[in-house]
């Protein structure tokens, strides 16, 4: 890739065409758990470059206001969140979750101001364990996709949130790769004889496989693409494959493969060209199965507190003292010494640099999902650029909520894509092999 072709893959603040695509989605701006209470302390939210401050006023309604103050643009962050509204500790001006003025101190009854002078307000969505904004066209308004976890049983879903030094699209790309599982995340995802898919303990992901060198297959969807790794198996290789399906559903979530307790969603939110905050959400159907939050967020090393800083979720593990990589671990037996999936990644995005060098990238057959994921985005940007509908939006959305991934032996001969397919999904399939076998001609 040029660096014009990078930057209009990467960049998202402005008037930057994937931001604009990005506005034509509902954006997560933080987890319901930051705001849990009402009254309780507002938030600050940085999305696509733009400030927010998210709140939850006396009665439960959550609320999400430009950061700045109508009046003389001090912080609204700072602000006392009480008795139904946010008040501005400037001159205690007051707002209401839909940004209408409720008092202003400073000005007289009789103000001309009043009732012509409000805060901007963003629709607003809870559901699923988080908040979600809209930040396009306030007119239009796009249907909320609930996504595939707000499937899960009560109380059933497990969110753990990062902040990752660099941008998005990097850290998509390492979401949707799945062939440096086998390498990076050995450690945690180690081979065993005695299991015949993804099996988790407390510790570890076990897997039935020890092929680095998956065989890469991708098929292009409506929302995204799907694509499938295939391992040669330790048992039986003769007979069957070991398969792990992975979702790119446009513009920002992966649906990675699941275990036998798990179904595992991630998000890779832009706050800006150079920060992305990152989301993995593991979460089960069955009350039966699953994993708890704090067992969730011990086992990423991601607890609040104590590997990621409160409000800000910044590690605690970073670039600057090299991950405290733990050389020792390693001559012990430990792959990276890095503790943490998810700070074993940052390690590798970050240390591309805040906006990774395409040009300087060697892909291999192992990348075809990356590639695709390139080449579909920078179209993706380009259409929005020349005035077309962002991809994954409008008439092209399939329901999220049935969106899943797969992995699991496939008899050797049986086509992959026939795994874990919503009706939705399959009838547009057949839809459009229909309509191409009715444009070729007869031999």
């Amino acid at each position: 890739m040029t660096p014009e072709q990078n930057d209009l893959l990467c960049r998202v603040e402005g008037d930057a065409p994937m931001g604009k695509l990005m506005r034509q989605h509902w954006l997560p701006a933080c987890m319901s758990e930051e705001v849990a209470e009402p009254d309780s302390p507002p938030r600050r939210v940085r999305l696509l470059g733009e400030n927010m401050v998210v709140f939850r006023d006396s009665e439960g309604r959550v609320g999400v206001l430009d950061e700045l103050c109508p009046h003389r643009r001090a912080s609204l962050v700072f602000g006392r969140n009480e008795e139904c509204g946010l008040r501005c500790l400037y001159h205690g001006w007051k707002f209401d979750v839909n940004g209408k003025v409720l008092d202003m101190s400073s000005e007289p009854e009789d103000s001309h101001m009043r009732g012509k002078v409000n805060a901007r307000a963003y629709p607003v969505v809870e559901e699923a364990g988080f908040i979600w904004v809209w930040m396009g066209d306030p007119d239009n308004v796009g249907e909320f996709n609930a996504p595939n976890w707000s499937s899960a049983s009560e109380g059933n879903i497990s969110i753990m949130k990062i902040h990752g030094a660099c941008n998005w699209a990097q850290i998509l790309e390492g979401a949707i790769d799945s062939s440096h599982s086998s390498s990076l995340h050995s450690s945690n995802m180690p081979t065993a004889e005695d299991v015949s898919g993804s099996t988790a303990t407390e510790t570890a992901w076990l897997r039935p496989s020890a092929d680095k060198s998956p065989r890469i297959e991708v098929e292009k969807t409506s929302f995204g693409f799907r694509y499938a790794a295939i391992r040669k198996p330790i048992k039986d290789a003769d007979k069957q494959d070991y398969v792990r399906t992975t979702l790119f559903i446009a513009p920002f979530t992966a649906v990675i493969p699941s275990n036998d307790q798990y179904h595992l969603s991630q998000l890779l939110i832009p706050i800006d060209d150079e920060n992305t905050y990152f989301y993995w959400i593991a979460w089960s159907e069955d009350p039966e199965k699953g994993i708890g939050q704090d067992a969730w967020r011990k086992f990423c090393g991601a607890e609040v507190g104590k590997d990621v800083e409160p409000v800000t979720y910044k590690k605690v593990r970073n670039y600057d003292n090299n991950y405290l990589q733990d050389r020792e671990a390693m001559k012990d037996g430990d792959f990276t010494g890095i503790y943490g999936i998810p700070c074993q990644d940052m390690a590798m995005w970050e240390s591309m640099g805040k906006i990774a060098d395409r040009s300087e990238d060697n892909l291999g057959t192992s990348d075809k999902a990356i590639f695709t994921f390139r080449t579909q985005m920078y179209r993706a940007a380009q259409s929005v650029q020349k005035g077309g509908a962002a991809i994954g939006a409008g008439s092209d959305a399939l329901p999220q909520s049935k969106l899943i991934s797969f992995q699991g032996m496939v008899p050797k001969g049986e086509d992959w894509k026939q795994y874990n397919i919503s009706d939705e999904e399959r009838a547009l399939r057949e839809a459009k092999a229909h309509s191409k076998a009715k444009r070729e001609p007869a031999e």
